[in-house]
């Protein structure tokens, strides 16, 4: 998978390859469906959510610069696999999921595999989790129409978001969003396909 998938589009970013070649991705996923984890492609979590394919989740974490003790707010739980990453480059995430039987199973999938510095809420993601907030670095893994106004007010400065949006579903720009020194800066890293954003400031 990061052979062929990752390292053979052009991202060299190591550590990000190491966290992705130790983190199982095939127990974020039902039984039935383990042997299409590794797949090029996104993987049915169902309720109409997936797992995003793996170089996706590689390249969002790359976009993301993270570092260890970080404090990271990501948008969507899912599966637990993104937040997963995360945790095993050392920082310190909190997680959003809307959907209470994900919510529920990424909870207990990350308890069992002991992931202990990730911190799961089942809420309106697009209101971000203020009582933890400000948050070095943001990451949303659905697409909206715009970017959330609360998760902008819970970036640090300086700090990182990154987004899908686009004015219609499932057709998006990953956008990565640059806080600094009270100014806002967007760079576009191409078209994405996403499930909704759903919430008080999504779809």
């Amino acid at each position: 998978m990061v052979r062929e998938q990752i390292e053979a589009r052009g991202l060299t970013d190591e550590r990000v390859l190491s966290v992705m070649r130790q983190v199982p991705r095939h127990l974020f996923v039902d039984e039935a469906l383990q042997m299409q984890a590794y797949g090029d492609h996104p993987v049915p979590i169902g309720l109409g959510q997936t797992l995003s394919q793996p170089y996706i989740v590689a390249l969002m974490t790359s976009l993301l610069v993270v570092r260890p003790r970080m404090r990271i707010l990501e948008i969507g739980t899912g599966s637990g696999y993104q937040a997963a990453i995360l945790a095993a480059m050392g920082a310190e995430v909190f997680t959003v999921e809307r959907i209470k039987q994900l919510y529920m199973t990424a909870r207990s999938r990350l308890l069992q595999m002991k992931y202990f510095n990730v911190r799961v809420k089942l809420d309106d993601g697009t209101m971000g989790w203020p009582d933890q907030g400000p948050f070095d670095r943001i990451i949303v893994t659905a697409g909206g129409p715009e970017v959330p106004a609360p998760l902008l007010e819970q970036l640090t400065d300086p700090g990182i978001m990154l987004i899908p949006v686009g004015a219609t579903r499932r057709d998006q720009r990953l956008l990565r969003i640059f806080k600094k020194e009270g100014r806002i800066h967007q760079e576009d890293h191409g078209s994405v396909a996403f499930v909704d954003l759903v919430g008080s400031h999504g779809w």
